[in-house]
């Protein structure tokens, strides 16, 4: 059994995965989680310093949601994020979708696919007949 103490209370739980916060602060955070995305529906054109003042939540953690993909920036947004490889302007997540293909495509290539296995050759005893003399 793995037993931590929670990030945001200090209390004992026991970890299963995830980020290292107890149920209790998981669901608060969940509900949080929904207070902006509902406040971002609403107000569309809102930066990120005004969601997080209204919101009550720190700016670091809409920048996580954003890159976890929990959250999408508007097209018309005047908020940006780059792409981690290319710096490319995305609307969510690390990547853009150019470098995620990229990156599927080449730890595909990565991956040794296995090989059929081959087959025996078979001995043809037409070709080298031996007789045997049983004793």
């Amino acid at each position: 059994m793995n037993v931590r103490n929670c990030r945001k209370c200090n209390s004992l739980f026991n970890y299963v995965s995830g980020p290292p916060i107890c149920p209790a602060c998981r669901e608060r955070l969940e509900e949080k989680f929904q207070e902006v995305k509902k406040y971002i529906q609403d107000n569309g054109h809102a930066s990120i310093p005004q969601v997080a003042e209204a919101c009550d939540v720190s700016t670091n953690q809409i920048h996580q949601w954003l890159r976890e993909e929990r959250l999408e920036l508007a097209e018309d947004s005047g908020i940006t994020l780059t792409c981690e490889t290319c710096g490319a302007t995305i609307l969510t997540g690390r990547f853009c979708n150019k470098c995620k293909n990229s990156m599927a495509n080449e730890l595909g290539a990565s991956i040794k696919k296995p090989e059929a296995p081959k087959p025996a050759p078979k001995k043809d005893t037409k070709e080298n007949p031996k007789m045997r003399f049983l004793g």
